[in-house]
């Protein structure tokens, strides 16, 4: 028997080099080993595409360098390689000053937004003219990257909704409406002052997301309280019925039912902004049909993230069966997200934004970023579950809304809501066609009439449903008879996802604009209504019907029948 040889630590320290040193010309070896066996395989293919770069270099004027560029198997080859592309044919277009062709109107865009000293970001244009910026130009070393291109979009779009919100604030109308047309003045339906539609869209998207998210905020069940019946009932009925209403008349006429229902959610929705601030205005906050109101606003509100997520359902092109299982596993992944949310709301939520507090004593930096932050953490994370970036923001503002900051917190994003919506509304705007509705006039006032008439009548007869009388629910279905601001949110929706068609796209938020500048004539409409109304006997007189609204209590008195003090302010035991 052999003695055995105890291994030294220099031995082991040479054989363990030696392990590296053959560790590291395997992997060097084998990416060689791998080109040079595909090599005999795909000639044919190798050659073709390095053809072709060298034909695209030698189109844009690049010369030998670029050949030979093109010809290197570690740059682009093996970039179409893994992201599995196809080439196509694209021209790169350059911009040429003073070789234009005449134009017989002034031209605006040239003299006041092109400069000669400007650098545009390089643009391809493919075959079916779709036009392509570039958005990661490679450099031997890292340098800043700036589109000037789009912060002259955003220029343009931010003074343009200013100018528009001030002249309609000055014309007593929403601004709202000012931000539409003013995007639709800038737009490629006016005079196309905006190049980078979807970069500038894609910003405007924060507009959703901080606007849902200050809804969130906002919510409190002790609004509910006081009319929770006729709110939470009859406003979820109210858009039951306009669903099925809308979806049974576009079976009959030829649609399609998915069309008709979506246009029974838009319809349902109302404008909050505008109703509270003419509620406000005229002291009817308190009133009993104000109370009414406000309850079921906050109720669509609420129900807002719920139908973006019936969006994606309603456009699949799948079965009957196949959309009952997707509703399904949607709401299992809605449910085990909210319940999730629901936890965090009550354990992790208060000690962060306690954290926040403690750490921006000073100033509110921190804590606004931080909630800005909170706010697209969840949107992101809604939409990598399937739901929807708006359901997430929505529900990351409810969060918060259950701890004693909400308040807080809302003054301090809602400069930034504020901002984001009216980018976001004059990026809608850029996609009216000013052609179209002027072509379609009659069609859209048909259309905002029939709206207003329908929607008085439904939620009339819902509110009439739960016991109250007739002038309550004249002036409750008055109120909410425009289609409200964040029809512009599921009208984009639904166009992106093709859930809805052009034609009708375009038609749906012309009837939505119109139907906003209506609504301050339709308020000053509401008294002579009533007047009216008293005079042909519809409406008790006022000694029979006392509607009294306190700052902190709703006293109710319907024709003598019933009295209900519910003091808003208490807590359910």
């Amino acid at each position: 028997m052999l003695p055995r040889r105890r291994v030294g630590p220099l031995r082991l320290l040479r054989l363990l080099l030696v392990l590296v040193v053959a560790f590291a010309a395997v992997v060097a070896f084998c990416p060689a080993a791998a080109a040079a066996a595909g090599e005999g395989v795909g000639v044919v293919e190798e050659e073709e595409v390095r053809v072709g770069e060298a034909a695209a270099a030698v189109a844009r004027g690049e010369g030998d360098d670029a050949v030979v560029a093109a010809a290197d198997p570690g740059s682009f080859n093996n970039t179409v390689a893994e992201k599995q592309g196809v080439l196509e044919t694209v021209a790169r277009r350059v911009t040429k000053k003073n070789e234009t062709k005449d134009n017989k109107s002034f031209p605006f865009k040239e003299v006041f937004l092109d400069r000669p000293e400007q650098e545009d970001v390089p643009t391809l244009i493919d075959r079916k003219d779709n036009v392509f910026i570039i958005s990661n130009p490679k450099s031997k070393y890292p340098v800043l990257q700036l589109d000037l291109r789009l912060i002259s979009d955003l220029v343009v779009v931010i003074v343009s909704a200013t100018f528009g919100g001030i002249a309609f604030a000055c014309l007593g109308q929403p601004v709202i409406t000012g931000y539409l047309l003013a995007g639709s003045i800038i737009g490629p339906g006016g005079f196309s002052f905006v190049s980078e539609m979807v970069q500038v869209e894609t910003v405007a998207q924060f507009g959703v997301i901080f606007l849902l998210f200050a809804l969130g905020l906002e919510f409190s069940t002790a609004k509910l309280r006081v009319v929770r019946a006729v709110a939470v009932v009859g406003g979820l009925l109210q858009i039951i019925l306009f669903m099925l209403l809308c979806g049974i008349s576009a079976t009959l006429c030829g649609g399609k039912t998915k069309e008709g229902v979506f246009v029974g959610v838009l319809l349902s929705m109302s404008s909050t902004a505008v109703v509270l601030k003419f509620l406000m205005e005229r002291n009817s906050i308190n009133a009993l049909h104000g109370q009414v109101t406000v309850g079921t606003l906050i109720l669509q509100d609420c129900a807002v993230g719920l139908l973006f997520a019936l969006l994606p359902i309603l456009s699949g092109a799948s079965g009957l069966l196949q959309g009952v299982a997707s509703m399904a596993k949607s709401l299992v992944v809605l449910i085990t997200f909210l319940t999730i949310l629901s936890i965090l709301s009550r354990t992790g939520v208060p000690w962060f934004l306690k954290l926040m507090i403690s750490l921006s004593s000073q100033t509110n930096e921190l804590y606004q970023l931080a909630a800005v932050a909170f706010c697209l953490l969840f949107a992101w994370c809604s939409d990598k579950l399937g739901l929807s970036l708006e359901l997430g923001s929505f529900a990351a503002g409810v969060m918060i809304s259950t701890t004693d900051l909400a308040q807080h917190t809302l003054e301090q994003i809602e400069p930034i809501r504020n901002f984001f919506a009216a980018l976001f509304l004059a990026s809608i705007g850029m996609l009216i066609n000013v052609h179209f509705l002027w072509n379609h006039v009659d069609i859209l006032l048909a259309a905002v009439i029939l709206v207003i008439t329908v929607k008085t009548f439904i939620v009339a007869v819902v509110v009439k449903g739960f016991g109250y009388s007739n002038k309550t629910s004249l002036l409750v279905g008055m109120s909410l008879a425009q289609i409200g601001e964040f029809a512009f949110v599921l009208l984009s929706r639904a166009s992106s996802i093709h859930l809805i068609e052009g034609k009708l796209y375009l038609l749906l938020l012309g009837t939505t604009a119109l139907s906003l500048v209506t609504t301050p004539l339709l308020f000053k409409m509401i008294p002579a209504v009533v007047h009216l109304g008293v005079l042909l006997r519809w409406f008790s007189v006022d000694s029979n019907q006392v509607e009294l609204g306190l700052k902190s209590d709703g006293l109710r008195i319907d024709s003598g029948k019933r009295i209900n003090l519910i003091v808003q302010g208490s807590h359910d035991s």
